[in-house]
């Protein structure tokens, strides 16, 4: 058999720009605070590598020494305390705190930066500036801050930081003190003054470095943003040709509906005798005629049906609990008698649970999918509609079960399509509109719900709808309510 997952999410574009000028583009405040959150994770990473470096010292201090890190007692736990502290306040910041002007997503970033480059400063001063790679982790900030911030702001870091290495350098090499005495004193190159020399070439060339890695970052950073602003517009065109087409499409079914119906009534008029009476050709015809009819008024409701879903979709405030035992059985309700015309059996077993959903379009989801299993049912088959909670995760799965005519593999993936008709489904039901399922997938996005479908060619086919996030009935406990 064949198996298919299909998940939709219908929330907005997740990556987006704040910023009208290219030179002041950055990212959203809920990007930020993503990246902060992952920041703060990945702070805790390094902080658990400082107390592997202090377990380190202990056992290995010569080892340590010999690589050019002198000093391996007190600074990794000040390192360790510093980023701990912070980690911790920039969570309360983030989930304890209202936003405001001094706590929001950029000025918890900028914060950030500049204790990390202090935090690391301190490292670079203890493990080595010119003898070890680590002023070389300077650089991920600067490219952090390109990502991040506009072109100017990113230019602020790259200056901090150059600031700060150039600083930790001079410190180390006692210029600040001795380089105009020893000019003075020595006027030829002696071994310090070639020693003070060769610091300060390398704190040139690394500042020089930070400036050109700021300056290609930055500029690919402006490149790509460009680029997913073009995206973002092109996005949005296409949104609003889709919105002007499902108007339009409302506003063609409006407009054949109501003819639709007045041919329909006039049919139902002449076939009922009150026009005089008529052959039984003509009456056959008009049977025929008011059954296409029909059809075609099944069509424009479904239509009708998905254009308020897709709109729908856009509103999250009419979401609420939802009783599915309830659901389910006002659903059973309404199909029961097409299923008693064809001597299918409706077989239930139910764990109740409450679902946060949108309850008119939960409602239509069940309805379709179990029409859907009743209509590719053979006569005098069964349905099977069970429900299972899984407390363990608390979720919950509802599968409608049918043993009719299957789904190809090929066509699995598809059928949530608009339109989608499938041969061996056109062969059994030629009065498909093709909508059905589609109301299904925008509906199971609207409330982000998963959908499982197996299926097999001749067996039938089973869709589970995976619930997330449910709450255990009053009592709490899990009652079974089984229907035949």
């Amino acid at each position: 058999m064949a198996t298919a997952d299909f998940s939709w999410n219908t929330s907005t574009q997740k990556f987006t720009l704040a910023g009208g000028k290219e030179s002041g583009q950055k990212l959203s405040d809920e990007i930020l605070i993503d990246n902060i959150r992952w920041f703060i994770i990945f702070r805790w990473a390094v902080i658990g590598v400082l107390v592997l470096f202090q377990v380190v010292a202990l056992i290995a201090s010569d080892t340590l020494t010999q690589l050019g890190i002198r000093e391996q007692q007190h600074w990794p736990l000040a390192i360790t305390a510093i980023l701990s502290a912070a980690n911790f306040a920039y969570i309360y910041a983030l989930d304890f705190c209202q936003p405001s002007k001094y706590n929001s997503p950029s000025i918890i970033i900028w914060v950030q930066i500049i204790v990390d480059l202090l935090c690391l400063s301190i490292v670079v001063h203890y493990v080595g500036s010119t003898a070890t790679p680590a002023p070389f982790f300077y650089i991920l900030h600067i490219a952090l801050s390109c990502i991040f911030f506009s072109a100017l702001e990113s230019l602020f870091v790259a200056i901090i930081v150059s600031a700060m290495y150039s600083i930790v350098l001079l410190a180390e090499s006692e210029m600040f003190f001795q380089v105009s005495q020893s000019v003075l004193i020595d006027p030829y190159f002696s071994s310090e003054s070639l020693h003070k020399g060769r610091v300060l070439v390398w704190m040139i060339a690394l500042d020089t470095l930070f400036l050109i890695v700021w300056y290609v970052v930055s500029r690919l950073t402006l490149v790509i943003r460009k680029h997913e602003q073009y995206l973002r517009e092109a996005y949005e065109q296409i949104n609003q040709a889709q919105v002007a087409k499902d108007q339009y499409a409302m506003l063609m079914t409006h407009q054949l509906k109501a003819p639709l119906d007045a041919i329909r009534s006039k049919i139902n008029l002449i076939k009922g005798g009150y026009c005089g009476q008529v052959p039984s050709e003509i009456e056959e015809v008009l049977t025929r005629i008011d059954r296409r009819g029909h059809s075609m008024s099944n069509l424009i409701l479904d239509v009708l049906r998905l254009e308020r879903l897709k709109t729908a979709g856009r509103n999250t405030d009419a979401m609420e609990y939802i009783d599915i035992s309830e659901t389910i059985h006002k659903c059973v309700d309404k199909l029961e008698p097409v299923a008693k015309a064809r001597n299918i059996e409706i077989k239930l077993s139910i764990q109740n649970f409450f679902s946060c959903g949108i309850p008119d379009q939960i409602e239509i989801m069940l309805e379709n999918i179990i029409a859907n299993a009743i209509t590719y049912s053979h006569d005098n088959a069964a349905v099977d509609i069970v429900s299972i909670v899984e407390s363990s995760d608390n979720s919950a799965i509802v599968t409608i079960t049918d043993y009719g005519i299957g789904i190809e593999e090929k066509d699995l993936p598809n059928i949530f399509d608009e339109y989608f008709y499938s041969p061996r489904a056109v062969m059994h039901n030629q009065s498909s509109s093709g909508i059905g399922l589609s109301l299904v997938k925008i509906a199971a996005g609207n409330n982000h719900l998963q959908l499982k479908v197996t299926s097999a060619p001749g067996l039938g086919t089973a869709f589970s709808v995976i619930f997330s996030n449910i709450r255990v009935p009053k009592g709490g406990s899990w009652p079974l309510v089984i229907h035949h």
